[in-house]
């Protein structure tokens, strides 16, 4: 039995090898990290030259009321994660609950993305957008086919669009329950990153 588990397991890796997923996580992680170190200079610039990341948070903590900033951040995570979800785990930092709160963005990211996995079923019924879509989305769409649940995982683990993947298994009708399942794994980007973040802010 053992050994047929791991010749499973060499299958796949051989599987993902040859058709470009490892080779796919590395570009687009790559691409990912540009964004992100241009984010940290930028915040690094302002805490040093401008005003400090704390003070700042405070400020948007004490001028925001908390339901706004929770669905300014549904909307992003709703449509292609128009914003780092970095800047609202620093947010948090700052809050009475942190810890509450960050589980609370967490909990909305998600369903930020089982929204876009609906979205992704529901424009199939519309031909129009359909057909738009899939010419604009059709990288993505192969991908998902190929790889299913995995770029789903991916999507919701590292700094990759996870909307999009969510879109994408939505438009093949990737399977409900496992996608449930693999996208659940973006409560642990949080943890992660809120420990980081956290961490860096102490």
């Amino acid at each position: 039995m053992q050994k047929q588990k791991k010749s499973r397991v060499k299958l796949l890796h051989q599987y993902y090898k040859y058709t470009g997923f490892y080779s796919f996580i590395w570009d687009n992680t790559k691409k990912a990290l540009l964004p992100l170190a241009i984010i940290i200079g930028i915040l690094l610039y302002i805490n040093y030259k401008v005003m400090s990341i704390n003070d700042m948070l405070l400020y948007v903590t004490k001028n925001f009321s908390d339901f706004s900033i929770f669905s300014l951040f549904l909307v992003s995570e709703s449509f292609l994660g128009l914003l780092p979800p970095d800047i609202f785990i620093a947010w948090t930092k700052n809050t009475d609950s942190p810890l509450l709160y960050l589980a609370i963005l967490a909990v909305l990211s998600y369903a930020g993305g089982v929204f876009s996995y609906y979205k992704g079923r529901t424009l199939l019924l519309v031909p129009k957008i359909n057909n738009y879509l899939e010419g604009k989305m059709t990288k993505h769409i192969k991908n998902m086919q190929k790889w299913g649940g995995f770029l789903i995982a991916v999507g919701a683990l590292l700094p990759l669009p996870f909307a999009m993947a969510c879109l994408a298994a939505g438009m093949i009708k990737f399977p409900q329950k496992q996608f449930y399942i693999f996208a659940s794994l973006r409560v642990f980007r949080f943890v992660i990153y809120g420990y980081a973040i956290y961490s860096a802010l102490s």
